[in-house]
């Protein structure tokens, strides 16, 4: 069954773990800004802005990024409090559902009116209830200095048949490369497992909505999972470690490997550059391919590309502070000091109107995946943004990770995405 169409583009990522801190009190008079942060890998750079507009226009701004994994549970511990976030994010549409009543309506906002479209604008309604403001891409990031070491090329892989054959033949010689796979370690602990309980799942969920014409359901039929499991069998068999290891290997671990040069290809997205730059693996050597699945017409496929960063205003915060985060935001992506922290050092493709030719991110990662549209390619949307709840990704995972190991059937990851689909539905939608 078709649920209704919500405007929007969908995505994930995530994380490092940081102390939330006490939020400062302000002084009578004077608003104030609380944004609790989504992605931990862009934390520093956050702090550094809110630290320039304080120092700019004497309103204080605190930023506080939740842990790993957490943010869900985070935001719900701090819109207890008295001094909330006034400024947070939400996922997508699911998302959005828990806290569409927080939610200020940016219809007249300047931040919205910057937009280059109105297809970043999340709505369940007439109301703007967030704003996408980064748009990412992720695939696999393939070391291009190694790929071709091995006598391929990027052009060389167009299939999930092409890319077996390669990742085959890299890991059968990989002592003689240099490296200890073809893949870095899909590790299945919190910091990596969402790499492929949501990002890789994502893959058999838009196929089989783009082979029934919907964006969205009530019951998921699995008609991929085949392909998404021999997909999964590549990761584990062509890897830098044994599966018995995948349970406790992180997602700091995939960022060493690969830049450290000992895998050819590691899924992740754009956002992945500030983990893996200033090692062995050089920009020039960066490149991306799309996560082939073995499906007709997969040549044409690009990157999966969206946004699940969608900020929204405490619409329950004071006036004065709504206001103070209307403004920083609008400051943010106006100023100099904003749009250069964003495009530069945050490296994010933004969907704002003010991010001319001189402010385009130099992040090698971002530059692949433009590449791609250039090319014709067609983006594959981030509709993981649809799953019905976070339990459900964990089912899934959970299950993966005993396949992995050897100490589950494939049966049970069937059985948790498509029967925990129907169950976790229900439970969100009908209670």
């Amino acid at each position: 069954m078709k649920m209704k169409k919500v405007t929007a583009m969908s995505m994930a990522a995530l994380m490092a773990a940081t102390m939330i801190p006490s939020v400062p009190v302000m002084a009578d008079g004077g608003g104030k800004v609380y944004y609790l942060n989504f992605k931990p890998e862009q934390d520093e750079a956050w702090q550094n802005l809110a630290k320039a507009y304080t120092e700019e226009t004497g309103t204080e701004v605190t930023v506080v990024t939740a842990a790993s994994g957490q943010y869900e549970t985070t935001l719900q511990s701090e819109m207890a409090k008295s001094d909330a976030p006034t400024l947070f994010q939400v996922n997508g549409p699911v998302g959005l559902k828990n806290w569409k009543d927080y939610c200020y309506d940016l219809t007249d906002a300047e931040i919205t009116k910057g937009l280059t479209s109105d297809a970043y604008e999340l709505k369940d309604g007439d109301a703007v209830d967030g704003i996408a403001y980064v748009i990412e891409s992720y695939g696999l990031i393939t070391n291009k200095t190694l790929l071709e070491k091995a006598g391929y090329s990027l052009d060389d892989i167009k299939s999930y048949d092409d890319l077996k054959k390669v990742a085959d033949d890299i890991q059968a010689r990989k002592d003689e490369l240099g490296i200890k796979g073809a893949f870095t370690s899909a590790g299945m602990d919190g910091s990596s497992d969402w790499r492929f309980k949501t990002h890789l799942a994502n893959l058999p969920i838009y196929y089989e909505y783009k082979e029934d014409g919907i964006t969205s359901t009530d019951a998921i039929k699995g008609t991929y999972l085949d392909n998404f499991k021999n997909l999964f069998d590549l990761y584990i068999t062509d890897s830098t470690c044994e599966p018995s290891l995948l349970s406790s290997k992180t997602i700091d671990d995939a960022n060493a490997e690969f830049g450290l040069g000992e895998a050819v290809f590691y899924q992740n997205g754009t956002w992945a550059y500030d983990s893996i730059k200033d090692n062995e693996v050089a920009d020039e050597d960066m490149g991306m391919l799309p996560i082939y699945i073995g499906v007709d017409g997969e040549e044409d496929q690009g990157l999966c590309t969206g946004s699940e960063n969608y900020w929204c205003v405490n619409k329950k915060a004071d006036e004065k502070d709504i206001q103070a985060t209307l403004d920083f935001l609008s400051w943010v992506i106006t100023s100099d000091e904003g749009r250069e922290s964003i495009s530069q050092e945050m490296g994010f493709t933004t969907p704002f109107k003010t991010f001319d030719e001189n402010y385009e991110s130099t992040n090698p990662l971002v530059k692949a995946a433009n590449e791609y549209v250039k090319a014709g390619k067609t983006p594959v949307s981030w509709n993981f943004t649809t799953m019905p709840s976070e339990e459900w990704k964990n089912q899934v995972g959970s299950a993966m990770l005993e396949y992995a190991q050897g100490t589950g059937e494939w049966d049970a990851v069937k059985t948790a995405f498509v029967d925990g689909w129907a169950k976790e539905y229900k439970a969100a939608n009908e209670g």
